[in-house]
């Protein structure tokens, strides 16, 4: 995954075709957010009821437990696995944090639900050409360590990594690594599709434009409770910081045309545990529109 082109200095230049042209590719960069990502699920559904595949997905944290979905072309699946389950025990709240260490329930959300509940399709998602990646934290160094389809098998692991927020959930254990959430280190993961060749980005958002984010509010707590992961105490330090930059550079791709920007029209109000399905609803509802509108323009 290091294919670019030369105006980018990333990687390999691509191989022509037959007409002597360079393949556009299209990639799409998914925030993570929580359940804000429902947003995220409808601007995927409308792509997916468009018939707009893209030829890259690259996500993190609840960006990349979606877009799964929609590289497996099963629309309607993001929605469910997000609004179908608010009131069951398992899925999300204190009880699973007090029993199990996590304030959403990983084995319910990333084996009960995509093996019996509500079966991902492995095999369609393996078939699709279009590449999957995401990204999650190494603990111990502080590094944003990045794995493809060939990761993504029965168990989830790596989405379970993706989506472990720290103090929330436990470090997952992978190919040797403990791993965190993947917002933690490159919330907004555009640069690296740029780097894995895309020429073009779709970046959804969860957050409304305009927004920025504020140093972190329980600073005590984590340098407290993460002492044992100190690259991972200064990252949440300066996550603000890069977030924000990240936020401007995409801002100027966008500027220069090589990024379409899609976000909430306005400040989801949406809690980290939010049981209001009809919030959640209306927030797909305006992603959905988004999808809708973008493919209306033309891409």
């Amino acid at each position: 995954m290091t294919r670019g082109r030369s105006d980018f200095t990333i990687g390999k230049k691509k191989k022509k075709d037959d007409k002597g042209e360079l393949p556009v590719k299209t990639g799409l960069v998914l925030e993570g957010g929580g359940l804000r990502g429902v947003f995220t699920v409808g601007v995927l559904d409308a792509f997916l009821e468009g018939d707009f595949h893209a030829d890259y997905v690259i996500g993190v944290s609840a960006g990349a437990a979606n877009g799964v979905s929609y590289v497996s072309g099963q629309k309607g699946r993001g929605l469910r696995t997000n609004i179908d389950y608010l009131r069951e025990p398992r899925y999300m709240g204190l009880r699973s944090l007090l029993l199990h260490g996590s304030l959403f329930g990983m084995d319910f959300i990333f084996g009960e639900i995509p093996e019996h509940l509500d079966p991902f399709d492995y095999d369609a998602f393996e078939r699709n050409p279009c590449e999957f990646v995401t990204g999650a934290l190494d603990a111990r160094t502080g590094e944003t360590v990045y794995y493809g389809k060939q990761d993504i098998k029965q168990g989830f692991a790596v989405l379970r990594a993706t989506s472990s927020l720290p103090m929330l959930a436990k470090p997952v254990e992978y190919e040797g690594r403990l791993l965190l959430d993947g917002g933690t280190g490159d919330p907004i993961p555009v640069r690296r599709a740029l780097a894995d060749g895309c020429d073009r980005v779709i970046v959804v958002l969860t957050r409304e434009r305009g927004y920025r984010k504020q140093p972190q509010s329980f600073r005590a707590a984590y340098h407290a409770g993460l002492r044992r992961y100190p690259a991972v105490v200064k990252l949440l330090d300066t996550r603000h910081t890069l977030y924000n930059e990240t936020l401007d550079f995409v801002a100027g791709l966008e500027c220069g045309g090589t990024a379409v920007v899609l976000a909430p029209p306005e400040a989801p109000q949406i809690r980290r545990v939010e049981r209001d399905r009809e919030k959640l609803l209306a927030l797909y509802r305006q992603g959905v529109e988004a999808g809708r509108a973008l493919l209306q323009r033309g891409l």
